[in-house]
Formats: structure tokens, C-alpha cells, sequence
């Protein structure tokens, strides 16, 4: 009886600790040092997108529960070359003041000096340097590149599902990363301490320019 009940009460911890954490069974982005970025090729097709029509999300969380935002300033570029996909180099530049969440309470500390410090590190940024085909969960892509966040710049690598459109491009991924390889590695209260991988949800939606 003592067994049936310890499971009795473990079980639904286990589901609230599964629960709250968005980054469990998500692919994970791997870090390694940042690598030389090539100039995007001559003559490339330009594809823009901003926070008008596309979307960088996070989710985050620690014990007691999750909180979701995003990023309302952004804006970017696919230079499209020979209109293959592995040929192209994607950019994005973040204002990290446009940082949003479910709490305003929490986007203030978000925005402090514990976690992304805003004022110091006014910009995130990633610029592709490979995107291969093929990626993990069925993802048509890999996408590899440095991203620069906190004052940290790393090479990162992902599955994203890319389609070339009539005028465009559309980008979808959905995978985490661990803050504390950018510096961000605040450990929340010792009740209530705040997981290391966010997930990152990226919804880009590029046009032609010009």
C-alpha cells in the first residue's frame, strides 16, 4: 500500500514538471565557437521581413510554471542565390527593448541587468554562415550561424522547415537553447529555480524586395 501510494503522489509531479518545462522533447540548438561569416553571394535576390508579418518568440520556464513572449522590434534579410535554399544567407538584427512577456512585472526584470541588460546590449543578431538539407524532427534544414546575444557570440545550429513561395520565403523552427552560454545565467529564487534551455520559436515570413 505504501508503494501505490508514493506513486499516487509522484505521478502528477512528474506531469507538472513535464509541463513546465516548453523546452522538454524540442530539439536542441548545439553552441561551439562562432565561425567566419561570407559575404552573401553577388547578385542574390533580397528577401526582407521585420515583426510586420513574422514573429521571434521564446518560452521560458522554472518549478512553478512557464512564461511566453517575444520580440516586437526586428527586421531582416534572405539573400536568395540561384533560388536554392543551401546557396542562401539569412540575417536577423534584434532590438532587445522590444522584449515582451505574459508579466509586465517580468518584462522589467527580463530587460534588467539579471538577464538580456538591455541597456548594455541594446542588439541581438544571427547571420547564417551554412544551411544544409535535412534536419531533425522531419525539419527540411539545418541552419547554422553565429548568433551574437548578451555580449556573446556563438555558432548555433537548428532544424527549420524552409519554403521558397511565389514572393518569397517562409521559415519555421522551433528549438532551444541554453541562456547560460550567452552569460544570461540568473538562477531564480532557491524555491523556484528557472531552467536553463528557453525554446525559441521563429515564425519568418520574407518577401522580394525591389
Amino acid at each position: 500500500m505504501k508503494t501505490i501510494s508514493l506513486l499516487t503522489v509522484l505521478a502528477p509531479l512528474a506531469l507538472l514538471a513535464c509541463d513546465a518545462d516548453p523546452a522538454a522533447g524540442k530539439a536542441r540548438a548545439t553552441a561551439a565557437s562562432a565561425a567566419p561569416v561570407a559575404t552573401a553571394a553577388a547578385g542574390a535576390a533580397k528577401l526582407a521581413f521585420s515583426a510586420q508579418g513574422s514573429k521571434v518568440e521564446y518560452v521560458g520556464a522554472k518549478v512553478t510554471g512557464k512564461h511566453t513572449g517575444g520580440f516586437g522590434a526586428f527586421k531582416g534579410q534572405i539573400a536568395l542565390s540561384d533560388g536554392a535554399v543551401e546557396k542562401s544567407q539569412v540575417s536577423v538584427e534584434v532590438e532587445t527593448a522590444s522584449l515582451t512577456s505574459d508579466s509586465d512585472m517580468l518584462t522589467g526584470h527580463l530587460k534588467g541587468a539579471d538577464f538580456f541588460n538591455v541597456e548594455k546590449f541594446p542588439k541581438a543578431s544571427f547571420t547564417s554562415t551554412a544551411i544544409k538539407a535535412g534536419g531533425e524532427g522531419g525539419a527540411t534544414h539545418t541552419v547554422t550561424g553565429n548568433l551574437e546575444l548578451h555580449g556573446v557570440t556563438k555558432s548555433v545550429s537548428f532544424p527549420a522547415t524552409i519554403k521558397l513561395t511565389g514572393d518569397g520565403a517562409d521559415v519555421d523552427a522551433e528549438f532551444a537553447i541554453n541562456r547560460k552560454d550567452f552569460g544570461i545565467a540568473y538562477p531564480g529564487k532557491p524555491d523556484d529555480l528557472i531552467k536553463d534551455d528557453v525554446l525559441i520559436k521563429l515564425t519568418i515570413r520574407a518577401k522580394k524586395t525591389g
